[in-house]
């Protein structure tokens, strides 16, 4: 049991930020999944597609086990206690803390954009940031988006390494931060050293205060901005963790693609 904490404490701790958290794929349930062709190639692709996701989970047993774990903290512990949270912090603020967190990571979207050539969404990063950390007020604003009309472009080492051809690897659901795969959690470490909010960014040995304070706040805040999503791919999927899984998946070859 103590070992459990252990490795949940941990990756919470140095992994937080610096993950694709669950909930940016939640969001992508709001929207109306495409509708199926009757083409028998259309249903070829789907077969084939689901069985090379099969192929590439031998660790189903241990990744149902964690999805029930982690189902249990969301809704347990996460939920209401974003759910309180909520209840006493505006979400003007709210958005607001969100803005901040994802000010300071500008160096993980910085380097991983440079490293997949795409010198203008690095340029136009390094324009957000500058802005937003001065008109916006340490990021807190984002002017950079609503005056200037720059966007962030997401991108982190998982999906830099996808972009040189690197294959997922098998499926792996991770402590807390939940759905991922061996690249994307390997990737976590290099995305981590740029992670101001990660103790990578600090000297080692690791002192877990500053990343569990910083991480738990990200996170609390987090879901308050996105109650009651989760619950509702709970209530549309039959079987979550395949469904969390493929979704996951689905998401990650989009992302890498753009």
């Amino acid at each position: 049991m103590k070992i459990i904490l252990a490795l949940f404490l941990l990756s919470f701790t140095l992994f937080g930020a610096a993950q694709p958290s669950i909930s940016k794929y939640i969001n992508t349930t709001q929207q109306k999944l495409p509708v199926q062709d009757d083409s028998s190639d259309d249903l070829d692709n789907e077969f084939s597609n689901e069985e090379e996701i099969k192929r590439v989970d031998p660790f189903e047993h241990y990744n149902r086990q964690m999805t029930s774990i982690n189902d249990s903290i969301y809704i347990k512990v996460l939920i209401p206690v974003a759910t309180n949270y909520a209840k006493v912090v505006p979400v003007d603020v709210r958005e607001g803390i969100s803005n901040v967190f994802s000010n300071l990571v500008f160096p993980i979207r910085f380097v991983n954009n440079i490293l997949q050539l795409k010198f203008s969404n690095a340029v136009e990063e390094t324009g957000r940031f500058i802005v937003n950390s001065t008109l916006g007020i340490f990021g807190f604003f984002d002017p950079a988006k609503n005056a200037l009309k720059w966007e962030a472009h997401e991108e982190d080492f998982g999906q830099t390494l996808g972009f040189y051809g690197v294959g997922p690897g098998a499926h792996l659901v991770l402590p807390l931060l939940g759905p991922s795969n061996l690249r994307d959690m390997l990737s976590i470490i290099p995305d981590s050293v740029l992670n101001p909010t990660s103790e990578f960014f600090y000297d080692l040995p690791v002192d877990t205060s500053n990343g569990f304070v910083l991480n738990s706040i990200y996170f609390v805040n987090k879901a308050s901005l996105h109650l009651g999503e989760y619950e509702s791919i709970k209530k549309d999927a039959i079987d979550l963790y395949p469904f969390m899984r493929d979704l996951y998946e689905q998401n990650r070859i989009s992302e890498i693609k753009e």
